[in-house]
């Protein structure tokens, strides 16, 4: 950003360097451009401030949403982590959630990464993913993992 505004202010200076009268119709066309160009950066420079401002923001709400989120699933009774597997997508690493019951349907299901939709999974015995399903952490189903 401050790349842009030193690239007005050196249009400015020459601008000033030309000799240029400032009464005359060349001398005021361009002084005008360099002045809206000037008023351009400053006002890029407030929006990347704002945009700035608001991606942090927003990484607080997500990271409250994700504290939240613990504190309320946590001490949910009809929680249970073996009912579920997870995947780490190849593509960008982030980990997909499923339920487990679709090891056992019949019919073909694939499961893709919310993040970049890329296929993670597929229960149809042929597909072979980067990561196999692992039972997630501190779940009491140790007994599937022979299934697998």
């Amino acid at each position: 950003m401050e790349d842009l505004k030193a690239r007005v202010a050196y249009l400015q200076g020459l601008s000033a360097g030309m000799d240029l009268e400032k009464e005359s119709k060349e001398g005021r066309l361009l002084s005008s451009i360099i002045d809206v160009l000037g008023d351009f950066a400053n006002s890029f420079d407030e929006l990347q401030e704002a945009q700035e401002q608001l991606e942090d923001y927003l990484e607080s709400i997500d990271e409250d949403l994700y504290s939240l989120e613990d504190e309320v699933y946590e001490d949910r009774p009809d929680r249970h982590d073996d009912d579920y597997m997870e995947v780490e997508c190849p593509r960008c690493g982030e980990i997909v959630c499923f339920d487990r019951d679709i090891l056992d349907d019949e019919d073909v299901i694939e499961v893709t990464c919310p993040n970049c939709d890329e296929v993670v999974f597929v229960n149809d015995n042929a597909y072979t993913s980067a990561d196999e399903p692992e039972e997630l952490e501190g779940s009491a189903g140790a007994d599937h993992e022979d299934d697998l």
